[in-house]
């Protein structure tokens, strides 16, 4: 069983670009979707590969919000460090929470991570204690390829030696996680946000609320 990383094991289907603007939102600052996901965007980008690959999750969340507030013009470093506390602490609790679920799943499945993430992802897995639950923590970074490209799910499944179609994935975002699962013949499960419109990528697809939900889709 394979997980996405951000928008799903540290929160329950949203991308960490809409959980930092709404939290701008709550501060008092809020901004076109357009003009934030643009900044947002070009924040991310500025930080693949150019992290120590020991980060912690609070060192990654306050460097992508420093080069989000700079692709803002927002020159309120107080502010700035509101949404960085705010945004990290809820992951924390994301993972805490969903901790136990997993160490059940590891106890009948072989688990592995799938992240397009900065070249840290297992140091975050293993501040956030959750690391060992998987036999495979693959980051993007390190293996040179984005997700929906069937290499980097491929990385994590010969590391556990499990095929496609004797796999699932569990992700939150229909054309990096769904649409590359399903270029594989691999079985998804869409962790959609509350409110979200958007219909499944595949008829008859398992669509869940949050992670937990998984403990009675597997039952």
């Amino acid at each position: 069983m394979l997980f996405d990383f951000g928008g799903t094991l540290d929160a329950d289907g949203v991308t960490w670009k809409d959980r930092m603007r709404r939290l701008y939102e709550e501060h008092g600052c809020p901004v076109a979707p357009e003009r934030f996901e643009s900044a947002f965007h070009a924040a991310d980008d500025a930080l693949v590969g150019r992290l120590d690959p020991a980060a912690t999750l609070g060192e990654t969340v306050d460097r992508l919000v420093a080069g989000l507030q700079r692709g803002l013009a927002l020159d309120d470093p107080a502010l700035g460090r509101r949404v960085a506390a705010g945004f990290t602490e809820a992951a924390g609790t994301a993972l805490r929470r969903h901790a136990p679920l997993l160490r059940t799943l590891g106890a009948r499945y072989r688990l592995g991570v799938v992240s397009n993430f900065y070249g840290n992802l297992r140091a975050v897995c293993e501040e956030a204690g959750i690391a060992g639950l998987f036999g495979a923590l693959v980051d993007s970074t390190a293996v040179g390829a984005l997700k929906p490209d069937p290499r980097i799910f491929r990385a994590a499944l010969d590391t556990l030696g499990v095929e496609p179609d004797r796999a699932v994935f569990v992700g939150d975002s229909l054309p990096r996680d769904m649409a590359g699962a399903r270029a594989l013949g691999m079985p998804h499960v869409w962790v959609r946000a509350a409110g979200a419109a958007a219909a499944p990528c595949c008829a008859g697809d398992p669509v869940i609320a949050g992670v937990a939900a998984l403990e009675e889709l597997l039952a």
